[in-house]
C-alpha cells in the first residue's frame, strides 16, 4: 500500500477498467496531472462484475484511499445499468454497475461512465482539446474504435462510432488499429480506411475537432498527416492516463 499522505489541494481517485487491465491513481484536478505513480493490476479472467469490482478494491487499497471514486466500465451504461460487455464477461450485462464497485469497496461513494467518455472529458479539459471550443470528438483506435463527443465542456454519453456502418462493414472492423496489425498494412494503406471512417462520424456530427486516442496516437506523425478527412485531427495527448483523469474528474464534480 502506498501512502495516504497527498500534498493539499484539489484531489480526486481515478480507475480505468479495460479489457485487459486496471490501473488507477491520485488525480491533481488542478492540472490533471496524477500525483505519484500510475497502479495497474491485470483484469481478472473472467472478467466477472464480482472479479473486476474485487480488483478495483485492490487498487483503491493499494493507494489507501477514503474518498468518493470515480471508475470506468468498457461499454454502454444507460441509467447506471450495464447494456453491453464486448471486453469483458457477459454476465456484466444488466449489471448496477456503481453498486457493484461501491459494494466491494464498503459502501462507499463510486461514480461510474464509460471509459471513452472519460477519456474524451480528460482530454478536453487538459489535452488535446484544451485549447478548443465547439464539438470535439476523441476516437480511440485500438482492439475496437471507441468514441467520445464534447460539446463545449458537457458530454454526450455513449456514443459508438466504432459501430457506424461504413461502406458496408461496422467502422472499427475496418479501421481500428488491431485491423492493421492483424493485416500488415502500412500507414498509408490504414489511413485510407480511417480517413472513410472520419468523413462518416463527420457528416453524422460536424465536429470541430478530432482527437485520435489509443496506443497508436503515440505515433500520429507517422499516419496522421496522411488523412484527407475535413476536420483538424490532432493526437490525443494524456495517453494512458486519460481514462483515469476523466474517471476522477467525474467522481468530484470537476467536469
Amino acid at each position: 500500500m502506498t501512502s495516504t499522505s497527498t500534498p493539499p489541494g484539489n484531489h480526486s481517485l481515478g480507475i480505468d477498467v479495460g479489457g485487459t487491465g486496471v490501473k488507477g491513481g491520485i488525480v491533481d484536478l488542478d492540472t490533471g496531472l496524477l500525483i505519484g505513480e500510475r497502479f495497474k493490476l491485470p483484469t481478472p479472467q473472467p472478467s466477472t462484475p464480482d472479479a473486476v469490482a474485487m480488483t478495483v478494491a485492490e487498487v483503491v487499497a493499494h493507494f489507501g484511499w477514503h474518498g468518493p471514486v470515480g471508475v470506468t466500465y468498457p461499454g454502454v451504461i444507460v441509467d447506471g445499468v450495464v447494456r453491453t460487455a464486448a471486453n469483458v464477461d457477459e454476465s456484466w450485462l444488466g449489471t448496477n454497475v456503481a453498486q457493484a464497485y461501491s459494494e466491494a469497496l464498503g459502501g462507499r461513494p463510486v461514480t461510474v461512465l464509460n471509459d471513452a467518455d472519460a477519456a474524451g472529458l480528460a482530454e478536453q479539459r487538459f489535452g488535446a482539446g484544451r485549447n478548443h471550443s465547439g464539438v470535439i470528438v476523441l476516437l480511440t483506435f485500438g482492439t475496437g474504435i471507441g468514441s467520445a463527443v464534447i460539446h463545449n465542456g458537457q458530454l454526450l454519453p455513449n456514443t459508438e462510432f466504432g459501430h457506424l456502418e461504413v461502406g458496408g462493414k461496422e467502422a472499427e472492423h475496418r479501421a481500428a488499429a488491431s485491423v492493421r496489425e492483424r493485416k500488415e498494412w502500412s500507414y498509408k494503406r490504414w489511413t485510407r480506411e480511417v480517413s472513410r471512417v472520419l468523413v462518416a462520424v463527420e457528416n453524422a456530427v460536424w465536429p470541430d475537432l478530432i482527437i485520435a486516442g489509443g496506443g497508436v496516437s503515440r505515433k500520429g506523425d507517422k499516419w496522421i498527416p496522411l488523412l484527407t478527412n475535413r476536420t483538424p485531427v490532432v493526437a490525443a495527448e494524456l495517453q494512458n492516463t486519460a481514462g483515469i483523469v476523466g474517471a476522477a474528474m467525474v467522481s468530484a464534480g470537476a467536469r
